[in-house]
């Protein structure tokens, strides 16, 4: 079976892109080698998603060449993107659930005798493919809803090679993975390009661009900064030319004056996911909750916003004790949540920025019942300037907001109203650096402003740069608990695996610009 149809080389010269008033590409420049993987990396808004797009053909540039296989292009249509081998997994996984593994991965070209589908021979070949491509035994008849997460983008990256795709692009194909998959995914990408497979290679986790990629172009406000070769360029070095400022920058550093308790737990205990957890977060204070999956530390979070419920033990608010068996008691105790799957939970894809921006706090700009538009208006003009958040204009939809700007409408619903504490799950998983940057500052100055920041992280450098204190949960308790700015960022990460014997751990000295690593990769 071959990998790849042809080894395909593919570069764009001066691509120009407008939306509206927005210039989304401006003369943006991309040469892909054949053969081999190269990355591409920029800031949410930079231009990644507009340049994939007009690769996909999905839209169409203003100026500009596409050369493939050294033929040029003014433009290209989804058929004949994939005509000239141009395959692409999404970040979302586009696939049927109620389909089996079989249908998935031949969709639109399965073998038949005559006008009847050959579900024999489909079921045969699909074995044999996800054999020879990931090594993998997966029953033909198994549904997709019934499949892993790894497994579903195994579907999809073997049904793009099964259309001998020459050239795959994967967009943050690694955002649902952990580590054992993602190595599973490299080693795969390994093997293909060794077989003559040119990769595009989209992501926000720099470290996996240092390991996998061959060269990687940086993207800012529409122009490729630089293209340069990861192994031999420090990753603060491409994150400096992704936000052109210097990675020291990312963090702000501010005074901590701690006031009176907002929140304290007193031997909280959840069914089966935690028990006896007991902790304080003051006014000004920033506390970092970090723990490894079913450790316990998401249900504590949850809990304290009602949507999880706590068996025993008293939660103090402002010094009183309070019940949160709802969001909408803990809406009314002045609690904000800024939920890790925003585009789920934490937004209406369809309303416009300032529906969104104003749904918790409705009746501070109504009358009788009718909403005030002029106020709405006003107060959202200044929750966007604070935010510097990039839109055409207030009544644009949120879907069409980069995954970063996105996340600030989420963070602007809760700024629309007073909340003594904010309690942020994972604030900037999927974000970029850049867009990291601003919701670092705004978190600083709402904790410099006297609020309550609670955030529950599975980023290291987030944790350690960010935050005052951080507590460690494993296995349904507080472990341990760090000073952040003399956390050891070893004991840190040795606390989180469970490591008690600290002298198992090989010392090494702290980078002075250490890796952005989720703790889920680890």
């Amino acid at each position: 079976m071959d990998t790849a149809a042809t080894v395909s080389g593919l570069s764009v010269s001066g691509l120009v892109k407008d939306f509206g008033g927005i210039r989304a590409l401006n003369g943006a420049n991309l040469e892909v080698v054949p053969g081999t993987v190269h990355g591409l990396v920029g800031q949410n808004g930079a231009g990644k998603s507009t340049l994939i797009k007009i690769l996909a053909g999905i839209y169409q540039p203003d100026a500009g060449t596409i050369r493939i296989n050294g033929e040029s292009r003014s433009r290209l249509n989804p058929p004949l993107s994939e005509k000239l081998g141009i395959q692409f997994i999404h970040q979302e996984r586009l696939l049927v659930p109620t389909l089996t593994v079989a249908e998935s991965l031949y969709l639109g070209a399965e073998p038949r005798v005559g006008s009847w589908i050959n579900r024999r021979s489909m079921n045969e070949q699909a074995v044999i493919a996800l054999q020879e491509y990931f090594g993998l035994a997966i029953s033909p008849n198994k549904l997709v809803r019934e499949l892993t997460a790894a497994q579903q983008q195994t579907i999809q990256i073997t049904r793009a090679l099964l259309r001998k795709a020459s050239i795959l692009v994967l967009d943050e194909p690694t955002a649902t993975l952990v580590k054992r998959e993602v190595d599973l995914l490299f080693q795969t990408l390994q093997r293909l390009r060794q077989n003559g497979l040119t990769v595009i290679y989209i992501s926000h986790y720099l470290n996996e661009i240092e390991t996998l990629c061959d060269r990687v172009t940086v993207l800012r406000n529409g122009v490729d900064v630089a293209t340069v070769e990861p192994r031999q360029t420090s990753m603060s070095a491409i994150v400096s030319l992704m936000i052109d400022r210097n990675i020291e920058d990312l963090f702000q550093k501010r005074p901590v004056a701690l006031g009176d308790p907002v929140l304290q737990l007193r031997k909280l205990s959840h069914r089966s996911a935690f028990s006896d957890v007991s902790f304080t977060v003051h006014h000004g204070e920033i506390l970092g909750v970090t723990g490894l999956i079913g450790s316990g530390a998401k249900e504590v979070v949850h809990a304290l916003f009602g949507l999880e419920r706590i068996r025993e033990g008293q939660v103090l608010v402002n010094g009183r004790e309070v019940r949160l068996s709802t969001p909408g008691q803990a809406v009314r105790r002045q609690i904000a949540y800024v939920p890790e799957h925003r585009r789920e939970h934490g937004v209406a894809l369809s309303f416009s920025v300032r529906e969104n921006m104003t749904l918790a706090s409705l009746r501070e700009h109504s009358k009788a019942g009718i909403l005030i538009e002029r106020s709405e208006r006003r107060k959202v003009a200044e929750l966007i300037a604070k935010l510097s958040l990039l839109a055409p204009n207030q009544d644009s939809p949120v879907h069409q907001l980069s995954g970063g700007n996105q996340q600030k409408v989420v963070l602007g619903k809760w700024l629309s109203r007073k909340s003594a504490l904010y309690i942020l799950d994972e604030p900037t998983v999927g974000v970029d650096i850049g867009a990291k940057t601003e919701i670092y500052r705004i978190i600083s100055e709402l904790a410099s402003q006297g609020a309550a920041i609670l955030i529950l992280s599975s980023d290291l450098l987030e944790l350690l740069g960010l935050t005052d204190r951080i507590l460690v949960f494993f296995r349904g308790k507080i472990a341990r608990e760090f000073d952040a700015p003399t956390a050891d960022s070893d004991a840190l990460l040795s606390a989180v695996t469970g490591v008690t014997d600290q002298k198992a751990v090989s010392p090494r000295p702290k980078p002075k610009n250490p890796q952005i690593t989720p703790i889920t990769q680890i």
